[in-house]
Order: structure tokens, then sequence, then C-alpha cells
């Protein structure tokens, strides 16, 4: 009997290849039998020993704060609406990581309630935070950042592409992931990036 495949995705909003990689992650959905779950990571935890802890370092902190109490109250359902509503605001609006504009309309836009954006704030759900983080760079090592994409037990990260893979592409960009992923041994196939994100 075929069984649905299963990928696990780690993301931080801030990133914006992380954004075009849960984009076609999405794409991919609609042209193979997949389910995705997500997961949050922060890429302000990953860099805290080398990033100067400025405004836009707590602002990327904060946010993924919030997601993590979106999770931890109202499930991990909510994350991907959180994220999406959050992406277009930063990514394909380019409106930059400043929450106290964008967290009460993308929590609005998901259906959640505003008092969550208090989250940023606080450490409350540092600790969740780091857990959920860990989960998916504990799988890759520290050499990496977002996405990190776990495929039926094989993690790694990336895939890194722009533009983002439609249809059928999308299909068989997430057919070599998984045939690389049963490859026993596999580890890396990188090049150097010649041109940005394109959020068309």
């Amino acid at each position: 009997m075929y069984m649905t495949a299963s990928a696990d995705f780690w993301f931080d909003p801030a990133c914006p290849w992380a954004w075009m990689t849960s984009r076609w992650m999405l794409e991919v959905e609609q042209v193979r039998d997949v389910q995705t779950t997500w997961h949050v990571m922060s890429l302000a935890v990953l860099n805290e020993e080398r990033d100067e802890h400025d405004a836009n370092w707590h602002r990327k902190l904060g946010i993924t704060r919030v997601l993590t109490a979106a999770e931890q109250a109202h499930g991990n359902e909510v994350l991907l609406p959180l994220y999406t509503a959050l992406g277009n605001r930063i990514h394909n609006e380019r409106r930059g990581t400043q929450y106290e504009n964008l967290l009460p309309e993308a929590l609005a836009e998901a259906g959640l309630p505003a008092s969550l954006i208090e989250a940023a704030d606080t450490d409350r759900y540092d600790d969740a935070l780091r857990k959920s983080h860990f989960a998916g760079l504990d799988q890759v090592g520290m050499e990496v950042g977002t996405p990190i994409i776990s495929v039926e037990g094989s993690a790694f990260f990336g895939p890194v592409v722009t533009p983002i893979p439609r249809g059928e592409a999308a299909g068989k960009l997430w057919d070599g992931v998984r045939l690389v992923a049963a490859t026993d041994g596999f580890f890396e196939l990188k090049r150097s990036r010649d041109r940005r994100p394109s959020f068309d």
C-alpha cells in the first residue's frame, strides 16, 4: 500500500531563502502525495554568539517567539497560516521585520489573538523555541541555517532555489530531493548563489 510521504520543515520567517523554499514546498503538496509539518527555528538563536544584539536581532527573535507562543497555545496547525501572513508582508511586500507593525496584521489574518504579540518581548517561550530550533539543527549540524528539511528521516539544509518552481517543476525537484535523501552517505550539493531571491 502506498504511503503519503512526510516532510518536516524548519523556518525562520525573516529568511528570504527559507520563504522561497516554503512556497516551493506548498507547490509540491499540490502535485505529489506529501504532507509537511512546519517548525520554528531562529537565526537569532543560531547566531547569538556571533551577532551584535541590536534592534534588528531582537526583532527577529521576537517574531520567532510569537510563532512559538502561537504554536504552544493553539497547536502546530497555526504555524503555516501565521508564517504565510508574516512572509507575505516581510518578503513579498518588502516591509522588513519591524514586528510592531507586521504582527498585529499577521495575527489577525491567521485568526489568532492580538495578545500573542506580547510574547515578542518576553523569554517565556524561549525554552520551547530552542527545543524546536535544535530539533532541526541537531539533525544537520551547526554549519547551516534555514530552511532545514527532514524527509523520511534524512535531514539537510535547503534546497535553496529561486525563482520558486511551480507545478510539475516543483514536483520534479521534490523527486530529486527524495532521491538524494534516500542515498546512504549523501551530504551536500552546493554552488555559489548568483542571483537574489525572486518573489514573483
